[in-house]
Formats: C-alpha cells, sequence, structure tokens
C-alpha cells in the first residue's frame, strides 16, 4: 500500500519520467527507496545491520548509460517527497536516519546507498 501511494505521489509531482519501468521500483532491503531508470539493484551485494542506535543498511545498484549528474538530480527530486531533506549533495537526514549516495565504479556506473541512524 505504501509504495502505492509513494508511486501515485511521484505521478502526481512529475518525477515518473526517471523511475524504473520494470517492476522492481524500489530497493528489496530500503522498500521506500526507488530504484532510478537506468539503474538495476545488485541484490547480491545488500548488506544490513541492527543495532542499538538503529538500522544499517548498505545497497549497490548499477548502470550503463547513467551519469553520476542525473543519478543526483533523480535523488534530488525523489527523495523530498518521501520525507527526506538534504544536508549536502548526496546526503539526506529523515526521522533519525541519514542516507548518503555514492559512487564505487564507473563502468558500469556503481551506486552505493547507504542508510544509517543519525
Amino acid at each position: 500500500m505504501i509504495r502505492v501511494l509513494i508511486l501515485a505521489g511521484m505521478i502526481v509531482l512529475g518525477t515518473m519520467p526517471l523511475r524504473a519501468e520494470d517492476g522492481d521500483d524500489f530497493f528489496n532491503a530500503i522498500d521506500d527507496l526507488p530504484v532510478m531508470r537506468g539503474l538495476r539493484e545488485v541484490v547480491d551485494a545488500v548488506a544490513t545491520f541492527d543495532t542499538p542506535g538503529g538500522r544499517i543498511v548498505e545497497v549497490y545498484a548499477e548502470g550503463e548509460k547513467v551519469t553520476r549528474a542525473e543519478v543526483f538530480r533523480f535523488y534530488e527530486q525523489t527523495l523530498p517527497h518521501l520525507g527526506w531533506v538534504r544536508s549536502k549533495l548526496g546526503q539526506y537526514r529523515r526521522e533519525g536516519e541519514k542516507l548518503r549516495i555514492d559512487f564505487v565504479g564507473k563502468q558500469p556506473l556503481t551506486v552505493r546507498m547507504t542508510l544509517a541512524p543519525e
């Protein structure tokens, strides 16, 4: 149900053209974090930890025809609608958690998303 509401919000706000189209629109381990069109989740590279302070989750996605600038633009447009507040380029905060977006590969472009307690 939450995915339906998020997708409806994205349609209304005009961010749908950048959304993934294959049905795997959200990361498996972070179910309210969308996977950008042109990226595919690397499902065997997920790391999750539960700590007394909260969860730590690291997910990866890769794509051959997307740029770093496109990734940053997509998440800058999308994440505020999901409650995230940008603290600086590639870093967001929401309800006691922080999300960091960075890159670990160039070809294909590999994006690492790290969710951790603030």
